[in-house]
């Protein structure tokens, strides 16, 4: 029989007992070198999280700021052009100083002053605002261009309400002075030697009849007087020269106007024959979309009105318009 050898190593006790300490030191270095990596990771984390924290509140104080900023921002644009009125401190007002009484010329005191009751409802405005008024004088079609162009702030020269106006700029709540009870606001100048014949719509026909370009009584001419010859003219003035001189047979005007026409030349008169109109008062006009602005303006209209400053403003206008000798409108 084959017998196999087998080796059967023995350790004594002092090698093992070397290898157990051996083992020992490596475990428990081995928990310290855990127990360590744990405490760093534990302070990492709090760290990561303190710093997210910060970062957090930083972002949030940012994001706040800016839209504090932003906030600035869209209240500045809301107000847009009464902004720049307010940080200018003036508001520029453009007129066709040739209406008296609302705005006209007197130069009395040896310089140009700008009066009437549309310059002192300028003022008020100004006056509002905490601004001073700057008057920009212009012919009347030019006015009109100035604040489609927005090169004023606003315009104030017995502009009446129109669809067309309208939809070119922004316009007020309506003003006026008390005008007594004419049967309409609109009518026509003749002469009174003509009274008699002049005195339908169908009595127009073929007849020149001027009116203001630009103005009210030049649509009015067109809509309800179509067989007319529509004559073109920069102010009432030249209109009623031109109607003294036969170079006309009528001219439409506001009756505020007509009146005080009479009042200067008694051969004149309104003819039987009045524009039908729902105008009841005259509106100042704003750039297009200048909300903020129109809001102040109309504010402004609405207290005078109520406390019925136009028309005292009207009668003293009146009044300082016949000391000069100028021929009202």
């Amino acid at each position: 029989m084959q017998i196999k050898c087998i080796k059967i190593s023995f350790v004594n006790e002092e090698d093992m007992i070397m290898k157990m300490k051996h083992t020992a030191v490596l475990t428990i270095a081995g928990l310290v070198a855990a127990a360590s990596l744990t405490a760093c990771s534990g302070g990492s984390q709090t760290a990561a999280t303190e710093a997210s924290k910060a970062d957090t509140q930083a972002a949030g104080e940012t994001a706040g700021t800016a839209a504090a900023g932003e906030t600035e921002k869209a209240d500045a644009a809301s107000e847009g052009r009464l902004a720049k009125i307010k940080e200018s401190g003036k508001i520029v007002m453009a007129t066709s100083p040739d209406f008296a009484p609302f705005e006209f010329k007197d130069i009395s005191s040896g310089k140009m002053e700008y009066v009437g009751c549309d310059i002192e409802l300028g003022k008020y405005i100004a006056e509002k605002l905490g601004v001073e008024l700057e008057i920009q004088a212009m012919d009347f079609a030019a006015v009109q261009a100035a604040v489609t162009s927005g090169s004023v702030d606003m315009a104030i020269s017995g502009f009446s309400y129109t669809e067309d106006r309208a939809q070119s700029m922004g316009l007020s709540n309506k003003y006026d002075y008390d005008r007594g009870e004419q049967p309409s606001t609109q009518g026509i100048l003749i002469l009174a030697e003509d009274a008699d014949t002049l005195n339908t719509a169908e009595s127009f026909a073929g007849k020149k009849v001027a009116a203001q370009n630009g103005a009210l009584q030049q649509s009015l001419v067109q809509e309800q007087l179509p067989d007319a010859q529509m004559e073109t003219i920069t102010n009432v003035n030249d209109g009623v020269m031109m109607l003294q001189t036969d170079k006309v047979d009528a001219v439409a005007v506001a009756t505020s106007v007509g009146e005080t026409m009479i009042a200067n030349y008694p051969e004149l008169q309104f003819s039987d024959f009045w524009f039908e109109t729902d105008d009841d008062g005259n509106v100042i006009a704003v750039p297009k979309g200048e909300e903020a602005l129109l809001e102040v303006i109309n504010e402004a209209v609405d207290e005078v009105m109520e406390q019925d400053l136009y028309t005292e403003w009207h009668k003293e206008a009146v009044e300082k318009a016949e000391a000069l000798g100028i021929d009202m409108n």
